[in-house]
């Protein structure tokens, strides 16, 4: 755990965080305010839009249900809890700035995912920043490095992690050993993984939407009955945002520094703007021009960090679980926080939160090997997906039995290697995302 943290100290250092606000202000600028224009616009066509006969893969809504499978779930329930852990209420308040600037990043990579999108040799889209990266902003040498970072990324940040907090989560509900949970998890995705992008899109269509709707309404309707704690949640939120919290119970205090770097990293990890994966996804989509699916995309960051993270956060600090230990005598932390969280306000509300992190990382776990296998046949042909596909599979296992802060660790250190070439490739393409963003603008105005 040493170098793991020593890693996670340098890689979410000032620099990263910097970079991430300086690309989402600069994409906001070169599209206009994109997040602000398009909000509603965005939401309508994910639900809505459907272009049958265009190129593509899946439709707009599965493209937006595979990206959510790998945001809604462990990021912004189990995320935002060891984020508050770790950096203080005030991290949610950094989660919503980087969320909110993130989303014009999270729509030029997808409209650059689509522009520089090829067939494969099964006659399937493949797109993403790797392709970008050399097709577009003529850095191959970069374009690889992310394929590599994501492809084993996809074993931590899509596989371990999820596997790993449903096993916790189970095991506080249901006493259940981790190993038989990581064994049922391992069959499971087995099953639905050689199916390739038309079933994950399949599952996560019907699986997603079903979920993220009985979770956010149930967290409201928890938040409603505990109204009156409502305000003072916020005040807190607000107030760590910008001052230190102090140590109290378990919780070890956090600076003004930690809640950013925790706000940004978890926001990352629950959006995935300027991740560079969710463009994989949408770069599949059926769509008749790059800047519907983009504003598709977009809309997936806005759900998971304003509505969903905010639930969990809320429900966090309305609780005021934070600091209480577990059975084990160490502070209440990932999901055992949430799950905690959940059953303060209402009875048998931890049963609820294990229902959602089962199948939000169930479909996370899918849509990650989607991912990660768009980007091992992008380095190694189309003839390593089936054996990454293996590997894949029976990574799960472990991923339920190590350690908390080992999984969310070596997390964050992928996470943050990935980003940093994806950053430099939506820098050196900003002049092409405008110039996109322009020629959709005025098409939309033709259809109005």
């Amino acid at each position: 755990m040493t170098w793991v943290q020593t890693l996670n100290e340098w890689i979410w250092g000032p620099p990263l965080v910097i970079l991430l606000f300086a690309v989402g202000c600069l994409l906001t600028y070169r599209t206009r305010g994109v997040q602000f224009r398009y909000l509603y616009y965005a939401h309508k066509l994910a639900f809505t839009r459907h272009d049958d006969h265009a190129q593509g893969d899946i439709s707009h809504f599965q493209a937006l249900m595979t990206a959510l499978a790998g945001t809604i779930g462990i990021g912004s329930i189990a995320g935002v809890a060891t984020g508050i852990v770790i950096g203080g209420y005030g991290a949610l308040f950094w989660m919503w700035v980087v969320g909110i600037i993130g989303m014009a990043t999270k729509f030029s990579e997808a409209l650059l995912a689509i522009k520089y999108r090829v067939v494969d040799e099964a006659g399937e889209m493949c797109g993403g920043p790797m392709e970008y990266l050399e097709r577009g902003a003529g850095k191959k040498v970069l374009a690889v490095l992310f394929a590599f970072f994501a492809a084993v990324a996809a074993f931590g940040t899509g596989n371990m992690v999820q596997a790993n907090s449903v096993a916790l989560a189970m095991q506080a509900v249901s006493g259940i050993d981790p190993i038989w949970i990581g064994l049922v998890l391992t069959g499971l995705v087995g099953f639905a993984l050689f199916g390739g992008i038309k079933s994950i899109g399949r599952v996560a269509s019907i699986l997603v939407p079903t979920m993220a709707i009985m979770y956010i309404l149930g967290g409201i309707i928890l938040l409603l009955m505990n109204y009156s704690q409502i305000p003072h949640a916020f005040y807190l939120i607000f107030k760590y945002a910008f001052t230190p919290q102090a140590a109290t119970g378990g919780f070890a205090g956090a600076s003004v520094l930690l809640a950013i770097q925790m706000g940004a990293s978890r926001s990352i990890f629950s959006s995935e703007s300027g991740l560079g994966t969710s463009p994989i996804a949408a770069a599949a989509a059926k769509t008749d021009t790059p800047g519907r699916q983009a504003l598709v995309s977009m809309s997936s960051a806005f759900i998971t960090i304003i509505i969903v993270c905010t639930i969990t956060g809320l429900a966090i600090g309305v609780s005021g679980v934070l600091g209480q230990l577990g059975p084990d005598g160490n502070p209440l932390n990932g999901a055992a926080l949430a799950l905690k969280a959940f059953d303060t306000l209402f009875p048998g509300g931890g049963i609820f939160v294990t229902i959602a992190l089962v199948a939000f990382a169930y479909s996370t776990i899918l849509a990650w090997a989607y991912y990660g296998e768009k980007c091992v046949e992008y380095l190694f042909g189309i003839r390593a997906i089936k054996p990454f596909r293996v590997l894949y599979t029976l990574v799960v296992l472990p991923g339920s039995l190590f350690s908390l802060n080992f999984v969310w660790g070596m997390a964050n250190i992928m996470n943050g290697l990935m980003i940093l070439p994806n950053l430099i490739g939506l820098l050196l393409l900003s002049k092409i995302v405008a110039r996109e963003t322009k020629v959709f603008d005025l098409l939309h105005k033709k259809e109005l």
